[in-house]
């Protein structure tokens, strides 16, 4: 009995040792549980990234557990596209506590750098990288399908599908326009100036062209591969749009540039919100709706052929199913999506145009039974750019910075392909069309070589000292925040310092002999060794036996190192085509047949202009209005038939 009592008295303690086991792994355990929710350092983190425009400066503050705000201290991303991308990226993540986030359409280098940012702010209050990344939620409205109405959908909101827009609404037609980004004027908010021929200020002005034959040298120069009635209907229709334009309030300045009629748009912060109160004003007051933040996916079909409307993503995940009588392709074209324009045109340049423009609109129209042109494959190139840029105006004022491509532009330095050949007369580079695309035939990129002679005659005197014939024609934005230092006298100051930069940040090449320099830019030594003895002999004599190069323009080289081999590259501004349309701007399909119910204006269409690249001056954006403008009006009048 003594026994058991001992045997039951060990099981009761035995019992209560484990409950106390119990009750302290429970505390401990329940002890690490609460460690583990302090997720980070509270506290507040300054970061940095490069963006688009340059670095992009956030302040991230932290409590225990969560994400708590994200200022933006300062940056400098491109206004109503890159800086609205900012603040959604922002919202994103602060709302879902994750790094698992879509980019912005169009914006693609902002919201990189503000995850990139953001992410190293955790880092910093000790998070994991890798569970914010993995913390992606559903989107909100996954699966939810809403069915829309409307007579006319636009597919697409620049210049071309917001004049398409309102020019339909005009003529009665409800409208609903879609937007793949959350920005209104997609490339017009970049652009400088578009080409109304003939335009009632050109012609008060007391600039006149010759509208016949200014039709016919474009057919000729385009070696007669081209729509010739398109032509003739933008030449001489283009001149109404100016008045259209300004009818609306979207004011554009007129100006006589070197005996050409251009018309410069409105301040750029002002762009965004005139085309928004238009579509106000047009869209919506004719019970039409403006969506953004919505992708085009696929076009309706009816089993005759008929496009009858559009399906659509909204950014929350919410499908559209929108139906119409006419759809109008407005999508800005491929030429941000790389592989294809390799494929298409061979370019291997800079996409300087929009990031979102990746050929969807093009894909959804094949596959409805487009057909694709036979000149399918133009670029916009349109721009020479210094590599080295960027990289330098993080430790340059911009002026200073921009000297690799300000030297680009000039016609008195020699120009080579990576091989170290020259390939033309550097003259091309006084004109932006002949400067692309000179360059672009000869590879990705080329050399602009200056030497030791020359970099000392800049520093003293600025570029009358190597006797540049003007200003380089850079894009007025270009210069925009060094304008009052952009004059011919300006001594370049610090220039072997910038230069030298420009070396280590692997934007450019340096050596004390010519040979040195060939081989450190991986040009091949015996054929820059000949073309540079050839050059010197041009410039010796005054007769350039090779390409012809202006004797005014053969600056001498000296005979001493160092040199420099500058990388520029060629800027391509959009595509340019993919469908063929009629002077109605319909959409044909392989037959040269229209496809009922399909249109296409801006970009999607401008391959009926041109044979195989684009060489105008102004008319990318001129022939956005006035395609837009026309189409809308037809795509509604063509209603009014059935």
């Amino acid at each position: 009995m003594k026994n058991s009592q001992n045997i039951n008295k060990g099981i009761v303690f035995l019992l209560c040792m484990l409950l106390v086991v119990s009750m302290v792994s429970g505390c401990t355990q329940q002890t690490a549980n609460s460690a583990d929710e302090s997720t980070y350092i509270a506290g507040s983190y300054t970061v940095e990234a490069e963006g688009n425009g340059g670095p992009i400066k956030l302040e991230v503050k932290f409590s225990e557990d969560e994400i708590i705000d994200i200022k933006i201290l300062s940056q400098a991303e491109t206004t109503g596209l890159g800086d609205n991308a900012l603040n959604s990226i922002k919202s994103q993540i602060l709302d879902g506590q994750t790094l698992d986030v879509d980019t912005v359409s169009g914006a693609t280098n902002s919201s990189k750098a503000i995850i990139t940012a953001v992410e190293d702010a955790v880092k910093q209050a000790g998070g994991d990288v890798e569970v914010l990344k993995n913390n992606g939620t559903k989107k909100e409205n996954e699966g939810k399908v809403v069915r829309l109405q409307a007579d006319v959908v636009v597919v697409g909101a620049g210049a071309s599908g917001v004049s398409a827009a309102i020019a339909a609404a005009d003529e009665g037609a409800k409208v609903i326009i879609i937007e793949k980004t959350g920005v209104i004027g997609g490339a017009s908010n970049l652009s400088w100036a578009g080409k109304f021929f003939n335009s009632s200020a050109a012609i008060e002005s007391g600039l006149v062209v010759d509208e016949e034959k200014t039709i016919d040298d474009w057919i000729v120069n385009n070696h007669w591969r081209v729509d010739a009635a398109a032509i003739r209907q933008y030449v001489t229709k283009s001149g109404d749009t100016y008045d259209w334009l300004k009818e609306k309030g979207y004011n554009t300045t007129y100006m006589n540039f070197g005996g050409e009629q251009l018309h410069v748009l409105p301040p750029y912060e002002n762009r965004e919100e005139t085309l928004k109160r238009m579509l106000a004003e047009s869209v919506e007051n004719q019970g039409g709706q403006v969506i953004t933040n919505t992708t085009g996916k696929k076009l309706i079909v009816n089993e005759d052929g008929d496009v009858i409307g559009v399906v659509a993503e909204k950014i929350d995940g919410t499908t559209l199913e929108i139906t119409a009588q006419n759809v109008i392709m407005a999508t800005g074209g491929y030429a941000a999506n790389k592989e294809m324009v390799k494929e298409a045109f061979g370019f291997e340049g800079v996409n300087g145009g929009l990031g979102q423009n990746i050929g969807e609109g093009l894909e959804m129209s094949w596959e409805a039974g487009a057909k694709v042109p036979d000149n399918f494959g133009g670029q916009m190139l349109h721009q020479t750019l210094a590599r080295a840029t960027s990289d330098l105006k993080s430790n340059y004022e911009s002026f200073k910075a921009s000297y690799p491509l300000m030297l680009s532009y000039l016609p008195n330095f020699m120009n080579v392909g990576t091989s170290g050949a020259r390939f033309r007369d550097e003259a091309a580079t006084l004109t932006a069309v002949a400067a692309a695309n000179t360059s672009a035939f000869n590879g990705p990129y080329h050399y602009v070589v200056v030497s030791k002679s020359q970099i000392d005659s800049l520093i003293a005197e600025g570029m009358i000292g190597v006797n540049a014939p003007g200003l380089p024609g850079l894009p007025p934005e270009f210069y925009a925040d060094f304008q009052d230092q952009f004059t011919l006298d300006n001594p370049w100051k610090d220039a072997y310092k910038v230069l030298d930069s420009m070396v280590e940040n692997g934007d450019g090449y340096k050596g004390d002999t010519i040979e040195e320099l060939a081989k450190n830019a991986g040009m091949d030594v015996e054929v820059f060794k000949e073309t540079y003895n050839n050059y010197k002999n041009a410039i010796n004599t005054g007769v350039d036996t090779e390409f012809g190069k202006n004797k005014e323009y053969l600056t001498p080289m000296g005979e001493n190192g160092p040199y420099y081999a500058i990388i520029a590259e060629i800027n391509n501004l959009g595509s340019v085509g993919g469908l063929l349309v009629n002077k109605k701007f319909q959409v044909l399909n392989n037959n040269r047949i229209p496809i009922n119910g399909l249109y296409a204006v801006g970009l999607e269409s401008e391959g009926v202009l041109f044979n195989d690249t684009y060489v105008g001056n102004g008319v990318g954006i001129g022939y956005a209005f006035t395609s837009g403008r026309l189409g809308g009006q037809y795509a509604a009048k063509e209603i009014l038939k059935k």
